[in-house]
Order: C-alpha cells, then sequence, then structure tokens
C-alpha cells in the first residue's frame, strides 16, 4: 500500500535535494546563496564589486590583475584568455594584460592553465600550492581558487586550472559570466553592468566533469532565416572546383562559425552538428574544421550524412552524374567518398555518424529493414574499417554514433545492432517526445546513448521554425528522463536558425551540464536567474513571468497550427481569455521596455517583447477572424468590421516582421524574421505570409432598420431567429460566475434596448441604452437573495421592436456551502482540477508523483515518477496516488477525462498508462500509449497529440449517490505527465484547453479553510 500521505499536493512533490554543483569549500571561501546572484545561472557565486578580506582583485581603481597562460598550452585555451581580457574591459572598462611569461607574470595575476599543458600549473600541483586531484583525469572539469603568493613575485594569484582543454576553456568562461557578461552578448545584445571594480572573494571552487558527456546544438532548417542572415553579412563563399563550391553559395565560413564556437563553449556546449540545407562545412570553408578543434568544439554531422561528409559535397561532384547517393548501386565511390572525408579531418576532434539513409532526409531505399537490414550491417562495417585504417586500428577508440532517427528506429526494432562502442542516439518524435530510451541491457553498451531532440522542425503534420515554442518545462520532463535511463552520451538538439531560441538552447545546455541542478521544481527559478543576468535582478521575477506565459501559451499550441477555431469562441470564453492573456504579458513587456535603460533595451525587446508580441498578434488575428465567422453566422452588422480588424493585424504583423528585420538595432538581424507563420494550407511553410488559409466574410446585405440580436454566452447560435429561448450556463454559490450577454444590431441604424431581470436576485451591468453594432453586458447573482435551492429566473432584452427572453438558472445548496465545502464541487455540469490541486498525494517506495512547474496547458503537471525499471504498478500495492476529495450533486455515469502530456512509450515494449477510481471502486487501467505504438506522420493519433500538445485518456464511472467522494489517480507506469482532470457530469463543451478550473476549498488537518 501507499507509504506516506501528505495533507496537498505542492508539498509532496518535491524531489531529492538536487547535488548543487560538485562543490570543494576551503577555509575562508566566501560564497554567498544563488539568490543574491543572478551573473552565474546555478552557480555559487564568487565574484564581488567591493572587496572583502582576503579576496583577489581583478580590476578596482589602483590594480588590473594580469593574464598568465602559458603560449605551450591549448591554442582555445589562449584564445579563451583573450576573450577574458576583453570581458574584463566590458564590465571595467579595463584591459589586462596577456603575458605567456611564467618568470615573471606580476604581482596580481589570473594564472589560467590546463594539468599536462601548462608547466606552471604543473609545478604549483607538484609543490602542494594548489590540488588538483579532484580534477586530474577528469573529462572537463576545473577548479578556480585564490591562493596567496604562490610563487616569487607573485603576492596574490587566482588559479583556474582545468582538467582537458575544454575545462580550462570553461574556467575561464565561468569567471567571464560571473564578473556579468552573458554569453549571449554578441547574439542577444546582451550588455554587461559597469562595475569599476572585480574582486574574488578567497576560497576554492572544483567543478567536475558534466553529467552528459557531448552537448550540442544542430544549425538546421536554417533557411531563410539564418541563411538570408549570412550571405547578406558575409557574402558568398568563394567560388571553387576543388573542393567544389558553386556560386552563391551563402559563406557560412569562419567568420560566421567563431561566433557560434565562441557561444557554445561559454553556454558549457561542446558539441556541433553544422548548417546542411545548401552548405558543406569543411569545403564551403576549409577553416572550419581546424577552427572548430582550435576552439575545442566536437564536429559531427547530422544523422543522414555519414563519415564527417556532408550531403551537399555529394550533390556537388556526383548528383548530375549519379543522382543522390545509393551504396547497392555505388558502393566503391560512396566509401572512396567516406575515406576521403574521414582521412580529411582524422587530426581533428570529431564523432563519426555512422549508418546510411537516403538524401534529403528520405529512406534508405524501399522494402525497410526486410530488403535493406544486410546492407545497411553491411554499410556500417565497411564504415568501421575505414575508420581503423584512417584513425586509429582500435576503432572502438573512434567516437561513433548511430542515429536511429525515423526509420532507422525500424531497423533497431528489427533486431538490427551496431558494436558496442558506437553510441546509440535516441530521436524523439521532432516534437520534443522521446521515442525510446535504453532498456537495462542497452545501457550496459560501452557507447552508451544519447538523445537527438528538436526546437524547430521542418515537417509534418506542420513546420514549426519561427518562434521559440518549447516550454523548458517540457524540455527538463524529456531530457531528466534520457538522464535517468542512461541516455547521457550524447545531447544535441535542432535550435534551427539558432537566433530566437536561447533560452531554451541554454537550459538544455545547463540540464546536460548538471542533470542534478535543475529539476521539475525550479524551472521557475532558472528563467529568473536568466533574466536576472540579462537585465538585472530589480525586474528579474516580471520578465521571467513574461517569458513564461509566452513560452508556456505557444507550446499548447504553436502559432502555425492555429486556426479560427482553435480556442472556443462560445465556451468559458476561452478565446478572449487566450487573447487577452497574451496582451496582458504583452502590455507588461512594453512597459518594461520603457523602464528598461537604453543600452538595456535592444536585448529585452528580441529576447522578450518581440516573442511575446509577435505571438499576441498572431493569436489575436485568428480569435478575430474567428469571430468574423461566428458574427457572419449571428447575422451581426460589425461582421464587416472583424474582417478589417483580421486585416489590420494581419499587416501590423508584416509591420512587427519588417520592423525587426530592417529598423531593430540598425538592421544587425535583417533576415531573422523572414521565416514565414500565416498562410498554412498543409504541413509545408507558406512561400509568403498571407490570410489565404482563413475566410473572412465582408460586410453583410443587412437591413437598413435597426434590427435586434441576442446572443448568450455558451451558444454559438443568435436570437431571434432560432427556436427555444437562450439560456445562460448555470450559476452556482460556489463559483460565483459572470456570464455574459451580446446585445448586437443587425440593422444599421443605432437602437435602444433595455435588459430587465425577473428577479431581485439577478443582476446586470446595464439595463439601458444604446445599441449601435455589439453591446455586452454582464450577468451576476446576488446570493444573500437566492432562495435555497435551485432558482430560475430570465432577463428580458427588448429594442428594435422585438423581445428576447435569456433564461437564467442559479443553485444555492444548505447541505454544503463555499465555508464548510472540503475539497472540489461540482457546477454546471462538471468538476475541472488542476492536478497539482490534490487533497492528498500517497507515495509507494520510491514511486511518487511530482510537480513539474509551468508544464501544462493552464498551470502544471504532475508526473507519475518512479525508479528506472520499476514494474508496473498495482493499484492498492505498490502505486502512488493522487486522491481529490469532491462533492457531486448528480448520479449516474460520469466521464473521467485526464489530460495528459503527449509522452509516448519510452520503454521498449511497454505502454503508457494510469490507473483511476471513484471511492473503493476496482481501478481502472487507462492506456494513453499502447506498448506497439509508432510515433510518426500517417499515425493519425499521433499527429493529432503533437497538434494539441496533449493526449486524453477517458474512463466511466457511476456515481450512485450524491454527496463527497474521492477521485484516486494511480501510477502504473512511468513518465505519465496529468496536466487536467475533467469530470463530466453532464455538461462539459467543447472546448482546446477544458473547462477552467472548478471552486475548491482545501482544509488544513484542523479543518479550516
Amino acid at each position: 500500500m501507499p507509504e506516506s500521505t501528505l495533507s496537498s499536493c505542492p508539498s509532496s512533490s518535491r524531489l531529492t535535494a538536487p547535488i548543487f554543483l560538485r562543490i570543494l569549500l576551503l577555509s575562508g571561501a566566501l560564497l554567498t546563496s544563488l539568490a543574491t546572484r543572478t551573473f552565474a545561472l546555478g552557480q555559487p557565486s564568487f565574484v564581488r564589486f567591493t572587496p572583502t578580506k582576503g579576496s583577489f582583485v581583478v580590476a578596482d581603481a589602483h590594480t588590473t590583475a594580469n593574464l598568465f597562460v602559458d603560449s605551450a598550452d591549448w591554442p582555445g585555451v589562449l584564445r579563451a584568455a583573450k576573450d577574458l581580457q576583453a570581458d574584463v574591459n566590458r564590465v571595467t572598462g579595463q584591459t589586462p594584460s596577456v603575458t605567456p611569461d611564467a618568470a615573471a607574470p606580476g604581482a596580481n595575476v589570473i594564472i589560467i592553465g590546463t594539468i599536462g599543458r601548462s608547466p606552471l600549473i604543473d609545478r604549483l600541483i607538484a609543490n602542494g600550492t594548489i590540488d588538483a586531484k579532484a580534477i586530474t583525469g577528469q573529462w572537463e572539469a576545473f577548479l578556480t581558487q585564490v591562493v596567496e603568493a604562490p610563487m616569487p613575485g607573485v603576492s596574490s594569484a587566482l588559479i583556474i586550472a582545468g582538467s582537458d582543454k575544454r575545462g580550462t576553456i570553461y574556467g575561464i568562461y565561468n569567471l567571464s559570466e560571473q564578473i556579468g557578461v552573458s554569453p549571449w552578448y554578441w547574439w542577444a545584445d546582451v550588455t554587461p553592468d559597469h562595475h569599476a571594480a572585480l574582486y574574488v572573494q578567497p576560497g576554492r571552487y572544483v567543478q567536475g566533469s558534466p553529467s552528459v558527456k557531448y552537448r550540442g546544438i544542430f544549425l538546421n532548417d536554417e533557411a531563410p532565416d539564418l541563411t538570408n542572415w549570412v550571405a547578406a553579412k558575409y557574402g558568398s563563399a568563394p567560388e571553387s572546383t576543388n573542393p567544389p563550391v558553386p556560386a552563391g553559395i551563402a559563406n557560412y565560413g569562419h567568420d560566421f562559425y567563431s561566433r557560434i564556437f565562441e557561444a557554445l563553449l561559454r553556454l558549457r556546449g561542446n558539441y556541433l552538428w553544422p548548417a546542411m540545407w545548401n552548405n558543406a562545412f569543411n569545403e564551403d570553408d576549409p577553416d572550419n574544421s581546424r577552427l572548430a578543434d582550435e576552439y575545442g568544439v566536437v564536429m559531427g554531422t547530422s544523422h543522414q550524412e555519414p563519415m564527417l561528409r556532408a550531403q551537399k559535397e555529394w550533390d556537388r561532384r556526383f548528383y548530375s552524374t549519379l543522382g543522390s547517393w545509393n551504396y547497392a548501386t555505388q558502393p566503391t565511390v560512396l566509401e572512396n567518398f567516406w575515406r576521403e572525408g574521414v582521412r580529411r579531418n582524422r587530426n581533428f576532434e570529431s564523432i563519426i555518424t555512422v549508418g546510411l539513409r537516403g538524401a534529403n532526409d528520405t529512406e534508405m531505399a524501399p522494402g525497410g529493414p526486410e530488403a535493406n537490414r544486410a546492407l545497411l550491417e553491411t554499410i556500417v562495417a565497411n564504415q568501421r574499417t575505414i575508420l581503423s585504417q584512417e584513425i586509429n586500428p582500435d576503432v572502438t577508440r573512434v567516437p561513433q554514433t548511430w542515429c536511429l532517427y525515423k526509420e532507422v528506429l525500424d531497423f533497431y526494432n528489427a533486431d538490427m545492432r551496431v558494436p558496442d562502442d558506437v553510441t546509440l542516439l535516441w530521436a524523439e518524435d521532432n516534437w520534443g517526445n522521446v521515442r525510446r530510451l535504453p532498456s537495462a541491457s542497452e545501457r550496459t553498451r560501452s557507447g552508451g546513448a544519447g538523445v537527438y531532440y528538436h526546437f524547430d522542425y521542418h515537417g509534418g503534420p506542420r513546420n514549426y521554425q519561427w518562434l521559440n515554442t518549447s516550454p523548458i518545462a517540457k524540455i527538463w520532463d524529456q531530457m531528466s528522463l534520457a538522464k535517468q535511463y542512461g541516455a547521457d552520451r550524447i545531447w544535441i538538439v535542432n535550435v534551427g536558425h539558432f537566433k530566437g531560441y536561447e533560452l531554451p538552447t541554454e537550459y538544455f545546455l545547463s540540464l546536460a551540464w548538471d542533470t542534478n541542478r535543475w529539476t521539475g521544481a525550479n524551472t521557475g527559478e532558472f528563467t529568473q536567474l536568466w533574466a536576472g543576468r540579462e537585465f538585472g535582478p530589480a525586474h528579474a521575477a516580471n520578465i521571467a513571468d513574461i517569458v513564461s506565459k509566452y513560452t508556456q501559451y505557444n507550446g499548447r499550441r504553436k502559432p502555425e497550427l492555429l486556426a479560427p477555431n482553435t480556442y472556443s469562441l462560445a465556451n468559458y470564453r476561452e478565446a478572449e481569455t487566450v487573447a487577452a492573456d497574451y496582451q496582458a504579458i504583452t502590455a507588461r513587456a512594453e512597459a518594461l521596455q520603457a523602464a528598461l535603460p537604453a543600452e538595456k533595451r535592444d536585448a529585452f525587446y528580441e529576447l522578450v517583447l518581440f516573442p511575446t508580441k509577435a505571438s499576441s498578434l498572431v493569436n489575436n488575428l485568428y480569435v478575430t477572424a474567428g469571430k468574423n465567422a461566428l458574427y457572419a453566422r449571428q447575422g451581426r452588422a460589425s461582421t464587416g468590421d472583424l474582417a478589417n480588424a483580421t486585416r489590420a493585424l494581419f499587416q501590423q504583423d508584416l509591420d512587427l516582421m519588417d520592423y525587426f528585420n530592417r529598423t531593430f538595432a540598425g538592421g544587425k538581424w535583417n533576415h531573422f524574421m523572414d521565416q514565414t507563420h500565416l498562410g498554412y494550407l498543409d504541413w509545408r511553410d507558406p512561400a509568403t505570409n498571407s490570410l489565404r488559409a482563413i475566410k473572412l466574410t465582408d460586410d453583410l446585405a443587412v437591413p437598413v432598420p435597426a434590427t435586434l440580436g441576442v446572443a448568450a454566452e455558451g451558444a454559438e447560435t443568435a436570437w431571434p431567429g432560432v427556436a427555444g429561448q437562450p439560456l445562460l450556463p448555470g450559476f452556482d454559490v460556489f463559483n460565483q460566475q459572470t456570464r455574459t450577454i451580446d446585445i448586437f444590431n443587425r440593422g444599421q441604424t443605432p437602437f435602444a434596448f433595455t435588459a430587465t431581470p425577473s428577479a431581485r436576485w439577478l443582476r446586470v451591468s446595464q439595463t439601458q441604452g444604446t445599441v449601435e453594432k455589439d453591446l455586452r453586458i454582464s450577468v451576476s447573482i446576488d446570493w444573500r437573495r437566492v432562495p435555497a435551492g435551485s432558482a430560475a429566473g430570465s432577463i428580458t432584452v427588448t429594442g428594435a421592436g422585438s423581445t428576447v427572453v435569456v433564461e437564467a438558472t442559479a443553485f444555492k445548496p444548505e447541505v454544503v456551502t463555499r465555508k464548510n465545502l472540503q475539497g472540489f464541487v461540482e457546477g454546471d455540469g462538471f468538476v475541472s482540477i488542476e492536478p497539482e490541486h490534490c487533497t492528498a498525494n500517497l507515495n509507494a517506495g520510491a514511486s511518487r508523483w511530482t510537480r513539474i512547474e509551468g508544464y501544462g496547458r493552464t498551470l502544471s503537471g504532475m508526473r507519475a515518477t518512479g525508479p528506472v525499471d520499476v514494474p508496473a504498478a498495482v493499484p492498492g500495492v505498490d502505486s502512488a496516488c493522487l486522491e481529490y476529495r469532491i462533492y457531486l450533486f448528480n448520479t449516474g455515469a460520469f466521464d473521467l477525462a485526464a489530460i495528459a502530456a503527449p509522452t509516448l512509450n519510452f520503454m521498449a515494449g511497454r505502454p503508457l498508462r494510469y490507473a483511476v477510481s471513484f471511492d473503493q471502486e476496482t481501478p481502472q487501467i487507462v492506456t494513453l500509449v499502447p506498448a506497439d505504438y509508432r510515433a510518426q506522420n500517417g499515425n493519425a493519433d499521433w499527429e493529432a497529440s503533437v497538434r494539441d500538445n496533449a493526449r486524453t485518456g477517458h474512463s466511466s464511472h457511476t456515481i450512485s449517490q450524491p454527496g463527497y467522494h474521492t477521485l484516486k489517480l494511480w501510477m502504473i507506469d512511468p513518465g505519465v505527465v496529468l496536466q487536467k482532470l475533467v469530470v463530466n457530469t453532464g455538461n462539459v463543451k467543447p472546448t482546446y484547453l477544458g473547462p477552467p478550473e472548478s471552486f475548491r476549498n482545501i482544509h488544513d488537518a484542523r479543518g479550516k479553510p
């Protein structure tokens, strides 16, 4: 049975306390708490702007520390030291000198070096000045330590020592971030605050190896935005015949990539798949690969480009004569092609993609695994022979990966295997949902496993390439599962055109750096720290809330997937609430833009205001277009006004994109808003933005005289003209709703109206007035005057010679009241529940339901969490359980809809399930995703789940008695994330987000609300 009971869900959802960082602090260390600093995201802060006893002076009015780095150290370390020199200048206006002279580095010096590469660092270790045992031999580890008089002539030193070249580079950039230089200082125009002095607190800080070995990004779907920007800024790649580089190729050369390399390293990433739609990284600029290795960036090629050869390298040589590559017909040509690529890059640090797919992201050949498995196994074997001949006879020491993307996963499921030393790169479904993670036996493979993830996708059921639509809460959910199940050798994410995805990119890489630091409970902390670093602590909470909201809103329905009828125009005021929520955060962002210092405004515009405003515009456009269609059906005289308003919003969108491209920041980022996003008719992005997908209705042939029209909330029809009487959605004393009545003109001349309630307990916001086109009145209840039980009344609307009676009902039971209610209560024919608002959360051993803040359509998510490979739980035996106390007035057979995240069946051969019960009934097991589910185009269920970013499970329950009942949600399989629960007692209306949460009254242990 569940072993622990907690009185409220939020407190039960705490995860095991995270390992903050791998830190060792010696005596004298004065690292203040994270809450007092925002520069170093998730790291202890050791930089101050005023001196303390024993602190090291980086710069003040009298001293600027020299930077020592041995010329024998890695070139990338020397280069990063130059970046630190520039960063100190960016903050203080002073420029430290850089010296390679170990004999006289200066009295106050920052000593930078790599163990085994810097003789001075090695001497300091040998003589005991610094203790490097914690990082020696580790992958990408570093230490930072203040040391007094470490050597003759040096009175004080700050030591930055790395276990390897990237460890040292990360140590350098850690100091840069600590002093206030954002990794996005260039790509997002983030200006650091000026400080006249910088001090490092005394003590020792040690960072061990990262959680994920290779942490990278993929520049993909880079056209039109990034490619057009590169062409405008850097021109065309030099034409060449050997290697073949044709005319008109955007110059993705070393000037461009140096900016990418630096940003990637500042973000503590180390791996890159380069742009490949029309470019060849190694041949468009031969300096690219050399420079990547010099910087310390591990290069690879995409999931479809094996053996370090770009598809365009093949196309430029052979397409006109041989067509697309085909190993079955061109084995010798392909093997020679691969050998040349491997030989060309063998002295550089790379991960080799093995296997073979067809060109342009297609399957290798028809027939699937049955027809092609033997051929693909031969291909991998021959590729490894080439690697052993060209790079290392011990091929197991050559980093390799096999990406199980799309149809390649079918080969794996058909029992094709590659040698154990090859990393299995599991791909999610292109929409952020991991398709498969390693089993117990797969976790024993020496090559390990990883995940290929997406923030951008060009493909079905529809492209999403415009703005960030990836809430970091969802990233945590899926990638924390990846870490838990051993997929931690490689994490690489498709970042599209790169700019615009700053926050999710940094979060993805930060999570990969330390998966223990970031949890489902502190995504808001990350966002606030990020906002504080970029814009200062004064506005950090406000900015973080805006960014979190716009990404959550975009995550529930991507802008490219919107339609005029996405959100309900009639029920629960859903559409207008969505538009209003966007407009509210946009107004807040605009106010902040005006309040920030001038030097912060460009960064704020591109990181916060622009994406918020653009998202708001598009959502408002579709809601307005939806209202145009609704008004046309109702015969409103204002129908044409809504058509014109839609066109005006469309023009505002065009103007906003043009402003970003041509005016903002002096046109620095021209073309980054070339990506179309309006006018989709199928999965492909339209050639231009347009309203072609929206049918607008202009002015109706309305009668000249004034004509009354009345539309009650909850109905798409209007009166007079249809049978029956309009009925407002029910009122109840618990939710104390306010409803609306639209009084409108079907003619062209104004008219006077009256709205007369039939009972004293009915209130209307306006009882008379003049209607020109549209007027909305609100209806509420004076609950002091409502008789006990059920009451019925009406509002009589008269005008233009017509009368419409709008009926209303109010419910005020005596047996249960707002004050004595315990839990949720039924109202208007349903009970709607945010899953975190449980009455109790019952753990079962290590299995539990945990809260993921911000992961939900409207509030948060509750995730079923358990140990790796935990067997399917049995309710009442070993199943964690969420309980919800609810009061029902109706009886009968009710449907329970559990709206869940679109998580897939990531455990091989196992479905994704939960169980549900009321009171003591036998729990019903509901399968969200079957064991053999295939997440792919053509699966209508999968396509719907990714469009909706949700899937819904249903169960039927019979309630025989009114009163209190306990709804129980039981964990069966880990990974299920509940977003909303809706008990339909007879009147749930169609919506996208589900009904708003019902009234609840949660009591404490003493029974007090």
